[in-house]
């Protein structure tokens, strides 16, 4: 799994200062991250009860966002099947693999207009990814379906002869066909009662042919027999079969019904084969597309919590870390070191506390504006565990 964190830093002078105050402690010095600016454009500020509204409206599209990117992402997965392992190389945003786009991440004019107002921005990015999530809901059930459809007529061509499909295994001349008085039966017998079976199934009831019975195939558990018999005391034989654990086998040999059996499964694979092409394409521009709606609600959100804590005009430096393993522990308290001094009244709470302007961490509490006797949120970072293990 990778791990990313989004900060914001105060602007100094300037924020290139910002930057390298930062990344010469945090890289050069210690070596604990690989540092990326990470651009904003220049967003409308808005008013500011409009930005704490805002502020916990943004953190469930957060949420939501993340939702679907991940359930498209797993989807792939499961349409990929025995290709699974290619999903990671299926996974692109705006055809870059994913820490190539978020460590060189570019906010998309087009898409999201900077000219429109904050609470615009996020109303596209919500309807975009919400029909991503309903599109995906029909597909998958559309294709899952079928594939539903076709591992079921499957598993009876392979599946035990209790369950199987046995138009398969018999043939035209195992039966008797046309006839007013005789049919013939297919019974499935349980290897251990083979014997059992030869020796005395003319005997489970009056009016079976004699030696008509056929070994016609067996498995590991079960052999298949055919019996013909007179149709008067079919039901009778069914009764005394079931009593000595032989099971008839509801079968009517009828080649056009047979035919057009095997006919629904080459159709389905067919139509699998067909569909599969045109959901994977689906699902990577749809991947892309809600992975790229979900970086852009991580910069609102950047943008958002560092205007209420820092105020205006906006000066603030957003900076994606990417912490080199091990070096969690220390890189945050480098941060504190940093930043603490913004917040004045928590370090006197707690000598070191976690102190930076956001936190959009996957399942971590919404983002919101502090006030001055609350303890700052820690350090903001956001996980895609399905990108490298």
């Amino acid at each position: 799994m990778s791990e990313y964190w989004l900060i914001s830093a105060p602007g100094e002078k300037t924020c290139q200062q910002t930057w390298e105050t930062l990344n010469n402690v945090t890289n050069k010095q210690n070596n604990l991250s690989e540092n990326y600016k990470f651009h904003i454009p220049d967003l409308k500020v808005g008013t500011l009860d409009q930005l704490v509204g805002l502020s916990d409206d943004l953190g469930k599209l957060d949420g939501f966002v993340e939702q679907v990117t991940r359930k498209v992402a797993a989807y792939l997965g499961e349409v990929l099947e025995d290709h699974r392992d290619k999903l990671h190389e299926n996974l692109l945003a705006n055809n870059s693999d994913l820490p190539t786009y978020i460590t060189r991440f570019q906010w998309d004019l087009a898409k999201y207009p900077i000219k429109q107002s904050l609470r615009n921005i996020a109303d596209i990015i919500s309807k975009q990814v919400g029909q991503i999530d309903a599109d995906l809901k029909t597909k998958s059930s559309a294709y899952n379906s079928l594939k539903g459809n076709l591992q079921n007529l499957e598993k009876k061509q392979t599946g035990s002869l209790l369950t199987r499909n046995l138009a398969d295994l018999v043939k035209k001349e195992h039966f008797i066909l046309d006839s007013e008085y005789l049919t013939t039966l297919l019974v499935i017998v349980p290897k251990a009662s083979v014997h059992d079976w030869n020796t005395n199934y003319e005997k489970l009831t009056d009016m079976i042919v004699p030696r008509s019975s056929v070994l016609v195939t067996q498995d590991s558990d079960y052999a298949l027999f055919t019996v013909t018999l007179f149709k008067k005391v079919v039901e009778e034989f069914k009764l005394h079969a079931r009593e000595k654990k032989f099971v008839v086998r509801d079968f009517t040999y009828n080649e056009e019904e047979m035919a057009a059996g095997k006919n629904e499964i080459t159709k389905l694979v067919t139509d699998k084969k067909k569909q599969f092409g045109p959901l994977v394409r689906w699902l990577k521009v749809n991947f892309s597309e809600s992975f790229c709606a979900w970086i852009h609600v991580k910069a609102l959100r950047v943008f958002v919590e560092s205007v209420l804590r820092y105020g205006l005009p906006v000066n603030f430096q957003a900076v994606l870390l990417h912490p080199h393993k091990k070096s969690t522990k220390r890189l945050r308290d480098v941060l504190n070191q940093l930043y603490g001094h913004l917040d004045s009244s928590a370090l006197q709470n707690s000598g070191a506390q976690d102190v930076s302007a956001y936190r959009a961490c996957s399942g971590s509490s919404h983002p919101r504006s502090l006030s001055p006797d609350e303890q700052p949120p820690s350090t903001c970072c956001f996980r895609y565990s399905f990108v490298m293990s």
